[in-house]
């Protein structure tokens, strides 16, 4: 994408650094908020067979879901863990907390609100969709 941070080593960025480049640029985009780029980042690398409408799903959950609320690139991780795992629940639930705990102690709390404050002066809510996409391939692979 003609917009991609550059990187030190581009061939050597992990799967997950790639994952999280791809969702990052899907948001600068225009084209996808930050819940649409999580998914559909995810859904590339691990889920391909699944049809690209499904990223429709995350439609309502930019900008904390239009209230500030819950920060729309967790919700669009959490769904994300969903269409990869399909029917395990009890590891969907797992990788979920995870995913929860770390964006809580990066940016402070899962709030949309209070994360993009977090997030202020590190890029805001693209480098911050990034990240989250990343964590979550992260988690996928570990």
């Amino acid at each position: 994408m003609f917009w991609q941070r550059k990187s030190d080593s581009a061939a050597g960025d992990s799967l997950a650094e790639q994952v999280g480049v791809v969702a990052e640029g899907f948001y600068r985009s225009g084209k996808m908020h930050c819940a649409e780029a999580v998914l559909m980042a995810v859904r590339n690398q691990f889920a391909p067979e699944v049809p690209e409408e499904v990223v429709r799903v995350a439609a309502g959950f930019g900008g904390g879901s239009g209230s500030g609320c819950l920060c729309g690139a967790v919700a669009g991780g959490t769904m994300a863990f969903g269409i990869v795992l399909r029917d395990d629940k009890r590891k969907t639930k797992q990788l979920t907390h995870e995913l929860h705990s770390w964006f809580k102690h990066e940016y402070s709390a899962v709030c949309c609100r209070v994360a993009t404050k977090s997030a202020k002066g590190t890029g805001g809510c693209a480098v911050l969709t990034g990240k989250v996409a990343e964590k979550v391939a992260e988690l996928l692979t570990a």
